[in-house]
């Protein structure tokens, strides 16, 4: 599914984060940034080595906040990496945080002239977070963006399973409705 939001396109695609052809691709990360198990894992076994020895210097990240590191052996450029909240019961500052980390992403990508940038569902795997939230906290700040900043050409969703793609694509078409 693609829209566009003025000079720019949003897209949802089922696929492998790490096999993304957009010049930066995003983590999930952990506040360590040293690795672990799902998209984390995965963007780390696929970079290489190089992926880390960065991660080690930059120190970790704050739940909410952003780094970059060069996107090793993998076909991105640039590997944003972000740490979404873990959920508890959504009163504990998880929709803020989840959205400060995809606009800081956004923001980090803009200020390193990155055009195109794809983005796993962030926090919705092992930190719990629902889905149909993440989903429309994930998209309207994508949108928002695209709106008021014209420097990144291209969002690209890579969600992992036909049901999450299905939960994006219902949002997301409530979100563009005119």
């Amino acid at each position: 599914m693609v829209v566009n939001i003025n000079q720019s396109t949003l897209s949802l695609e089922q696929g492998d984060i790490t096999q993304q052809d957009t010049e930066a691709i995003v983590n999930a990360a952990n506040k360590s940034l040293k690795g672990g198990g799902g998209v984390d894992g995965a963007i780390h076994r696929a970079g290489g080595p190089q992926i880390l020895k960065e991660c080690i210097q930059i120190g970790g990240c704050e739940t909410g906040e952003a780094v970059i590191t060069g996107g090793g052996n993998l076909k991105a450029q640039y590997v944003i990496h972000t740490v979404g909240p873990v959920y508890r019961d959504g009163l504990h500052r998880e929709p803020e945080l989840l959205e400060n980390a995809y606009r800081n992403s956004l923001n980090l990508a803009s200020s390193k002239r990155i055009k195109s940038i794809a983005f796993p569902s962030i926090s919705t795997g092992a930190y719990r977070y629902p889905l149909e939230g993440a989903s429309e906290i994930a998209l309207k700040t994508s949108i928002n963006y695209l709106k008021a900043h014209s420097d990144i050409e291209m969002i690209r969703f890579i969600l992992f399973g036909q049901s999450a793609l299905k939960v994006y694509s219902d949002t997301l078409n409530q979100l563009t409705q005119p």
